[in-house]
């Protein structure tokens, strides 16, 4: 018996040895790079519910969601011929991703779960236009055009709810705020947390600014002589605003004071993974930023990534 015993104890050690012996591989959650498709092109990206992230296709207006966890994901509504996918924005309370159209001066809103296109309106003339941003708010949602000194309102419901046969507004930035027919303008859009403000960034005055959402009245937010070349899409958490710098391959960290009309930037983000930058969706801890390489030719074998930096 006592035999038998030993032999047992002496052959579970030589189990428990190879097991520790044998390496396993087990993937990282949550990687710092989520490969999109070759050729994909993106802008913008928005993150849903739960650990989910969505980037849209300047190619063709396709939208892509990925796990943030795993960083598989695949095509979630295909591309069309003509379609433009530039920044995104969800609405949490009614599961909807809103996508601004670029040059087709269309806004577009989707059915998070589904897919499902449930609204689509015409914001600003096709081919002269450029519908750059949207932010989605308790009681509208704004787009930024950066070839107009306007932005667009369409009024939504409770809730979120899509209200049928909504009119879009088209509001006028007050005359202090700069405008370049020759450049890119307005760009990046995000709201202060009760929708009294919106925030833009304008790409052209490197520089954002404090918005009335009603009257476009603009404010310069004062940052005691700091530009911000490059400025495209925007993150703002409480006071803390992010501002994508595209071709500078980095993001802005600026804390905001309490009425949002100035702010110091305390801080860049960098990392060896930025090529081009342009807009950025929060999680957790971390800011998810999409690669679109600008600069870059584009063609179908062309890598694009989003990019996971901790904030």
């Amino acid at each position: 018996m006592i035999a038998r015993t030993m032999a047992f104890g002496a052959a579970a050690l030589l189990l428990l040895l190879l097991t520790i012996a044998v390496p396993t591989t087990v993937a990282k959650a949550f990687p710092e790079v989520i490969p999109l498709p070759n050729g994909f092109a993106p802008e913008g990206v928005a993150t849903g519910r739960g650990p989910v992230i969505f980037a849209g296709s300047l190619n063709n207006g396709a939208i892509y969601r990925a796990d943030l966890r795993t960083g598989e994901g695949d095509v979630f509504i295909e591309g069309e011929e003509g379609a433009v996918a530039v920044g995104l924005s969800f609405d949490k309370r009614a599961n909807t991703l809103f996508v601004s159209g670029g040059p087709t001066g269309l806004g577009r809103v989707y059915d998070a779960s589904s897919g499902a296109l449930l609204a689509e309106y015409q914001l600003g003339t096709p081919g002269a236009t450029f519908i750059n941003d949207v932010v989605a708010t308790r009681e509208a949602a704004y787009f930024t055009d950066s070839r107009a000194s306007v932005f667009y309102r369409v009024p939504l419901g409770p809730g979120g709810r899509l209200l049928p046969n909504a009119a879009v507004e088209t509001i006028a930035f007050s005359d202090n705020y700069p405008f370049d027919p020759a450049a890119f303008n307005s760009n990046g859009i995000v709201a202060t947390s009760n929708g009294r403000w919106l925030i833009v960034a304008n790409s052209g005055a490197q520089a954002v600014y404090r918005v009335d959402p009603d009257t476009g009245e603009a404010t310069e937010i004062d940052l005691g002589g700091d530009a911000l070349p490059n400025a495209d899409g925007l993150v703002l958490l409480g006071r803390t605003l992010y501002v994508v710098q595209n071709s500078s391959n980095q993001i802005a960290v600026v804390e905001l004071s309490a009425d949002y009309t100035s702010g110091e930037v305390v801080d860049t983000i960098t990392d060896d993974d930025f090529r081009v930058p342009t807009t950025a969706a929060v999680f957790g801890n971390a800011l998810y930023a999409v690669n679109a390489r600008f600069g870059t030719t584009p063609g179908p074998d062309v890598e694009y990534e989003i990019v996971r930096v901790e904030r």
